[in-house]
């Protein structure tokens, strides 16, 4: 059943006068459908009782994370209490997500060298070597402009990353060498906006006048390229594109790039979320065990 109730009518608009980012709009709307869908009914006529019924469902049957709890959480909320303007349910609030406490996958520099080796098709070599050099998430990459490129023939060459997560613009450092790897890529296309157009015959056509990818790549592709790249080269099934903006974190903390800085670049609201990275750094590790060695000595 997939039927557009008013109420849902209603709820599409709605979100359409909040500065959410597009895919999240598309999810809370998603989220009430899937509700009302589960009923079988105009999700704005159901109680209180059986929205907490339903997360019940999600959590114990569903068996969601996290992060989807979360996104239940505020898309529902969002249509009966802003929408609906109906007061004194406690449900939203009763919902209590924790924070997942695991720590992220990391690769060692070698693997991600393996990893890369394994990708055969350019493109995507080349866009998987772009998120490990700039810690971008996928979505971020794959929008990426040539407009984006700033100070390309300056010492100082950086990446202006555009409606990051939370819709805020960030600057990233490029090394030389990374930018003539993304020239050396864009001649193989020469589309005039995307660096990662979608592919088209006309790239195989020398001469075809057909015209450029209305679009960039889009990220399942991206992510299906990374999964077989991951199998060949012998790497954890737990290690996702996502696994590359950790590396690069992690690289850069060994390598003595401050942590406030690594936040900035990642576009991190709060160094707090980046502290997790102090802990998957071996290098760090044997410094600390060699002080503290030193320290043992001088008071044996």
């Amino acid at each position: 059943m997939n039927t557009t109730h008013p109420s849902i009518t209603k709820f599409t608009a709605f979100v359409q006068l909040k500065d959410f980012r597009e895919p999240t709009k598309k999810e809370y709307v998603r989220y009430v459908r899937r509700l009302g869908d589960h009923y079988q009914c105009d999700p704005a006529t159901l109680t209180e009782d059986q929205v907490r019924a339903y997360y019940l469902e999600l959590r114990q049957v569903r068996k969601f994370g996290a992060s989807a709890m979360k996104v239940a959480r505020c898309a529902l909320r969002a249509f009966f209490q802003d929408c609906l303007r109906i007061d004194g349910w406690t449900v939203f609030g009763d919902l209590r997500i924790a924070p997942p406490q695991t720590l992220p996958l990391v690769l060692s520099r070698e693997e991600v060298a393996a990893l890369l080796q394994a990708v055969h098709q350019l493109r995507y070599r080349t866009l998987l070597g772009f998120i490990y050099h700039t810690g971008l998430r996928v979505g971020e990459a794959v929008r990426v402009e040539l407009g984006d490129l700033r100070d390309p023939r300056s010492e100082h060459p950086r990446l202006h990353v555009r409606g990051g997560k939370g819709g805020k613009d960030r600057f990233v450092p490029l090394a030389p060498a990374m930018l003539v790897e993304l020239r050396a890529w864009w001649k193989t296309h020469r589309h005039p906006t995307f660096l990662f157009p979608a592919p088209t015959s006309a790239w195989r056509q020398p001469g075809n006048a057909a015209p450029p990818a209305a679009s960039h790549l889009s990220i399942d592709a991206v992510q299906n390229t990374f999964r077989l790249a991951r199998t060949a080269s012998g790497l954890p099934a737990e290690a996702t594109v996502h696994t590359l903006r950790h590396c690069y974190a992690t690289h850069l903390l060994e390598e003595g790039v401050p942590l406030r800085l690594i936040s900035q670049y990642l576009g991190h609201r709060s160094l707090e979320t980046t502290l997790i990275y102090t802990h998957l750094t071996p290098l760090h590790e044997a410094r600390t065990r060699a002080a503290l060695d030193v320290l043992l000595r001088a008071v044996a």
